[in-house]
């Protein structure tokens, strides 16, 4: 009959196994879900003047180019 024997594993090392694992996993999801709400949120003023506008390949596409006299408020 075989003997079994306790192997102590230290907390770091199954912390490291598990970065491993999950890393990429969580940030591929990470960036999905940020630029989701990034774009959901697009249509507010806030996050365009603050956040679209200056990415430097996309910022014309967001630009306000209405003029003065056709906005109502």
């Amino acid at each position: 009959m075989a003997r079994v024997s306790f192997q102590p594993t230290p907390p770091a090392r199954f912390a490291n196994t598990l970065a491993k694992r999950w890393g990429p996993t969580l940030g591929i999801w990470g960036v999905g879900a940020g630029t989701a709400a990034l774009f959901l949120l697009s249509v507010t003023p806030v996050v365009k003047k603050d956040v679209l506008i200056k990415i430097p390949l996309v910022g014309n596409y967001y630009e306000d180019k209405t003029p003065a006299s056709d906005k109502p408020f």
